[in-house]
């Protein structure tokens, strides 16, 4: 019985000096937790500024940068100021109507160790209209847009990979490719 008591005290003692990893990692997935939520409302918030037709591009960090995964994309980087400029020509020339809603909100993860890093992905479809003028009618269409955005310890966000058939959309709305209105 007491060489019982003595082991059970001696992996007392081995337990209790190890540091408690299950504490360090279940708070560094609350943090990672609380992040993405905080994250996942700046995605909201900036497809519904950019829905109403007013962007808000200060929760951009300022060293900001988007993927250029567009077809026939000739540089891999699209900086803030060039962002600005494409959405004023798109939001002169169609009107945007967000379908999803809520839009699909997942977490994203790091690539390198497939673990949440407060990133957000989202999926969503946006109705894109063209409006009609004098010698062309009114069209639209749909769009299925999956989108990654990555932020800063800040909470703003530094840089954002887009796909979706924007190229083919394009091509309808302006009567390229398809006959039907």
């Amino acid at each position: 019985m007491r060489q019982i008591a003595i082991l059970v005290s001696i992996l007392f003692l081995f337990t209790g000096c190890q540091p408690d990893t299950n504490k360090a990692e279940q708070q560094k997935n609350e943090e990672t937790k609380a992040a993405f939520e905080r994250n996942s409302e700046t995605v909201l918030s900036m497809l519904a500024s950019f829905e109403n037709e007013k962007p808000d591009y200060s929760m951009h960090a300022d060293d900001f940068v988007s993927r250029a995964t567009g077809f026939g994309a000739e540089q891999d980087s699209i900086f803030l100021k060039d962002v600005k400029l494409m959405d004023k020509i798109n939001l002169e020339r169609y009107d945007f109507k967000l379908l999803t809603n809520p839009p699909v909100l997942l977490p994203g993860v790091n690539p390198e160790t497939n673990e949440m890093d407060g990133s957000v992905r989202y999926y969503v479809d946006w109705e894109v209209s063209k409006a009609a003028t004098d010698s062309t009618p009114a069209r639209s269409g749909i769009v299925k847009m999956y989108q990654s955005v990555d932020f800063n310890e800040a909470g703003k966000i530094t840089y954002v990979q887009t796909y979706g058939d924007f190229t083919g959309l394009l091509l309808h709305l302006n009567n390229l490719i398809g006959n039907e209105n």
